[in-house]
């Protein structure tokens, strides 16, 4: 199973794990948060993904969801990329965060293009609603 990990500004990471945790009834196996609220200390924030990075291997990889493309979560982690191992996709939301629970089975590549279509297929205008 391929280990999940949010990485976002404030307490974003935590309040979609337990987001995910009410939609899906149960917390989700091998998926943490890291929240950055100090962004000043980056060698800290890459020790602690570290760790968590190696406690979500389990042999199939680990896709990394940051917040926000660019900001501090996003390139700090970025020196963590390995191809095949570990991926990240920025702009995490719930929806997208819901599909590649899902779909964690699927290869670490394929997982990551779900997390791209889960977070843009889950974005809506909407004009009125159905009661």
């Amino acid at each position: 199973m391929i280990g999940l990990l949010i990485v976002a500004h404030g307490t974003l990471g935590e309040s979609l794990l337990e987001c995910a945790t009410y939609v899906m009834g149960s917390p989700p196996p091998n998926l943490l948060a890291l929240d950055v609220r100090d962004c000043s200390n980056t060698g800290e924030i890459v020790a602690v993904a570290r760790a968590q990075l190696a406690k979500l291997e389990a042999g199939d990889g680990v896709l990394v969801l940051a917040d926000i493309y660019g900001a501090t979560p996003c390139n700090t982690l970025c020196q963590l990329i390995e191809p095949g191992r570990v991926e990240l996709v920025a702009g995490v939301n719930l929806p997208m965060l819901l599909k590649v629970l899902t779909y964690r089975n699927e290869p670490l590549p394929a997982l990551a293009e779900r997390a791209l279509h889960g977070g843009h297929d889950g974005i809506f205008r909407v004009t009125h609603c159905h009661a």
